[in-house]
């Protein structure tokens, strides 16, 4: 059987980028041991994977989901996408509207590139953008959801953790030779309740891109597959101070996820 491609609306080389990200990515070894967990790890780390991944769960790095929310494009608009992270990157097809705008498109970083494409209506071109600023914003992306999004990848071989204090640590993740420094900050039953990172953008469309403060804000849990994720993501620019207002862009509920 084919690997999936991803929505029928994908442009040829996005659905073939889609089926190259899809491959297995699990591994020969045992399944989760919490008590392992604790082992190495700072202890905010150890007690959210803990809470995370249920005990003899194979350790995954991939996954796909479904999701539904609004996405501020000028103005707020409901969306419904489908997403696939895999160690190597991630491509986000999402469909937005409210009448009488449509619009429709990915982001993706894959084969060490990153990709902005969108569309009116399916056909005119809104949002076209590639090169070097667009990929390196693109993979600090990736670093965030190969944390927030599969936790069995937090422990793969390119993510180091440093502690901060006992609800918060740090993970520093190679991705195409680029580190990403990226904050988590726990509860005490181990729920990941923020998420953070400097990533190279330009937020206010103005000026050059530089480094800027990302950040999720997550909410209520789902469980799949022997995972625990996130049930709501709010994300933007700026978290924790007064222009998070102005930078939050995406709000979105996961409604169904698939671990590979």
């Amino acid at each position: 059987m084919d690997a999936p491609a991803g929505p029928p609306f994908l442009p040829v080389a996005a659905r073939r980028a889609w089926a190259g990200l899809h491959q297995p990515t699990g591994s020969a070894g045992d399944g989760f041991d919490p008590d392992r967990a604790a082992v190495g790890l700072p202890v905010a780390t150890a007690r959210w994977l803990r809470h995370v991944i249920a005990p003899g769960t194979p350790l995954l790095g991939g996954v796909e989901l479904s999701m539904h929310g609004e996405i501020r494009i000028g103005r707020w608009m409901p969306f419904t996408a489908q997403q696939i992270v895999a160690p190597s990157g991630y491509i986000w097809a999402a469909e937005a509207r409210r009448f009488p705008i449509a619009v429709r498109g990915f982001d993706r970083y894959s084969q060490a590139t990153g990709q902005m494409s969108w569309r009116l209506f399916g056909r005119v071109p809104v949002v076209s953008s590639s090169g070097d600023d667009i990929t390196r914003s693109a993979a600090g992306r990736l670093a965030s959801e190969v944390i927030g999004l599969t936790p069995g990848g937090a422990l793969g071989p390119t993510v180091a953790w440093e502690p901060i204090d006992g609800n918060r640590a740090m993970a520093h993740i190679t991705i195409d030779g680029g580190q990403h420094d990226v904050t988590i900050d726990v509860d005490a039953r181990g729920e990941l309740r923020t998420l953070s990172l400097p990533r190279w953008a330009k937020p206010d469309k103005q000026g050059p891109f530089q480094l800027h403060t990302f950040g999720v804000i997550c909410g209520g849990e789902l469980a799949s597959g022997g995972y625990t994720l996130p049930r709501t993501i709010r994300a933007g620019w700026w978290p924790g101070t007064p222009r998070w207002e102005q930078g939050e862009f995406f709000r979105a509920t996961i409604d169904e996820v698939r671990f590979f």
